[in-house]
């Protein structure tokens, strides 16, 4: 099962790779196994194209590490990752990047609003909140990051980049994607508009969508 779960997470993480949600070694992503209550995470500065299952490290919710390859650490950021599981139980999935446009928001210590419709994706928060700065690596980081994610499923890291979580790997991932979707095309809203503020999409509007009853199916 933990082979399983470490090829999906290599999959993944090369995936995002190739849709530039990150660039060179930077990222770093993560599944938690609820039945062996460990966490499978990316190494640290390891290009994801030479990923091998063996290089997957596997640690418990106390950072202790259970198994790696003896040269390739775990992610300077697990205990962001291990953090996050410990306060969101209904996660199993975190995805880490520093994509161009999410990360530009982090810098300016911006939330993205809920521009578009397909804000929706991204889960509890449709707008995306920003995590207060802490220094990479550390645990006041990943208590920043665990507190901002406990009434959101994705958020920003000031001056850092972003997290986008999923009750499993493809759900994170798509969020993954549509963050950097939505925070390009606010950029481009916000230029275009000289800097004025585009108009935003109530929660309670983008909790309303339903498949349209009008579509009818044989033997309905």
């Amino acid at each position: 099962m933990l082979k399983e779960l470490k090829q999906r997470l290599i999959l993944a993480a090369q995936a995002a790779e190739k849709a530039d949600l990150c660039k060179q070694k930077s990222g770093n992503f993560s599944l938690f196994d609820p039945e062996s209550q460990v966490v499978l995470v990316t190494p640290s500065s390891l290009a994801r194209s030479d990923l091998s299952t063996e290089q997957i490290c596997v640690l418990d919710l106390n950072g202790r590490v259970l198994a790696w390859d003896g040269v390739h650490r775990p992610s300077s950021e697990v205990l962001m990752h291990i953090a996050i599981y410990q306060k969101r139980p209904d996660l199993t999935a975190i995805v880490h990047t520093h994509s161009r446009y999410v990360t530009t928001f982090a810098v300016l210590n911006k939330p993205i609003p809920a521009i578009l419709y397909e804000s929706f994706v991204l889960g509890k928060s449709p707008s995306i909140p920003v995590a207060p700065y802490a220094r990479p690596g550390t645990q006041a980081l990943a208590q920043s990051v665990a507190t901002t994610l406990q009434n959101a499923d994705c958020c920003l890291l000031e001056s850092h980049g972003a997290i986008a979580t999923g009750a499993d790997m493809d759900e994170a991932l798509l969020r993954a994607q549509y963050m950097e979707e939505l925070a390009e095309l606010y950029y481009l809203a916000l230029t275009i508009n000289q800097g004025h503020e585009p108009k935003t999409l109530p929660q309670e509007e983008l909790q309303q969508w339903a498949y349209p009853s009008e579509i009818k199916f044989p033997g309905e």
